[in-house]
């Protein structure tokens, strides 16, 4: 049975937190026992409340199933939940191989592309604005990653909710993903790349200024563009059509 990690597992969120990462990461196979409500005491010393709260956490999120008489059982991945926001960010957590990020990829270029046209067609004074703003932040974060990439959250995360649908906000989670995964393959605390930064920075000004003039089109083949970049920086590639 694999056994828990050493990070404090008091409440449920963190035990939840503690099994989807293992189940996600594949120590839990499909088809396996979760742990019995004695098993869970004896892990992390939890009551029947608690154990309950962690499989209605699961469940919910499609990892797990409960069945009389035979247990909760780790369902298939084809089951779970991936654009919740837990379970992305569990996933991340057991580390993010180009594969992932790659299909990570293949859905920001499904959506956010028309994300970008919805923008030019509905962004009002106050979303340009947001949009601007978070783009001053990219260009002002100079060499630092974190920053950098916070700011370019945020610039994704406006034109989400510039473009009038909440679908396309609530893509946050995704979009938070991928960034990250870029951040684990750039040369983080050693060589702060300003050069590939300012490059970045541009390919996104070019989506503002696409949605700024209201020309749908052009927002569409910007952000194409700054989401394939944003591919091969963290070592994916966009397969070919």
């Amino acid at each position: 049975m694999p056994r828990p990690s050493s990070a404090p597992t008091s409440g449920h969120a963190a035990i939840a937190r503690v099994l989807g990462g293992e189940i996600l990461s594949g120590a839990r196979k499909p088809g396996s026992r979760m742990p019995s409500v004695d098993e869970m005491f004896t892990l992390f010393g939890v009551s029947r409340v608690v154990v309950r709260e962690v499989t209605k956490t699961l469940a919910a999120k499609g990892l797990v199933t409960a069945k009389t008489k035979v247990g909760t059982l780790v369902l298939a991945p084809s089951h779970w939940n991936w654009l919740d926001p837990d379970v992305l960010a569990w996933r991340a957590s057991v580390g993010l191989d180009v594969a992932f990020l790659n299909q990570i990829g293949e859905v920001r270029l499904a959506v956010e592309p028309l994300s970008a046209a919805l923008a030019a067609r509905n962004a009002t004074r106050q979303d340009r604005q947001q949009m601007k703003t978070a783009l001053r932040q990219m260009q002002d974060a100079g060499g630092d990653h974190r920053k950098f990439a916070d700011a370019d959250l945020a610039f994704h995360v406006a034109i989400g909710q510039a473009s009038g649908n909440p679908f396309f906000r609530s893509f946050t989670a995704v979009i938070q993903v991928a960034l990250l995964g870029i951040l684990a393959k750039t040369s983080v605390g050693v060589i702060a790349d300003e050069k590939s930064h300012a490059r970045s920075t541009a390919r996104h000004a070019k989506v503002l200024d696409a949605i700024a003039a209201g020309d749908e089109e052009a927002a569409r083949k910007a952000m194409v563009r700054v989401i394939e970049e944003g591919l091969k920086h963290s070592g994916a590639r966009r397969r070919a059509g």
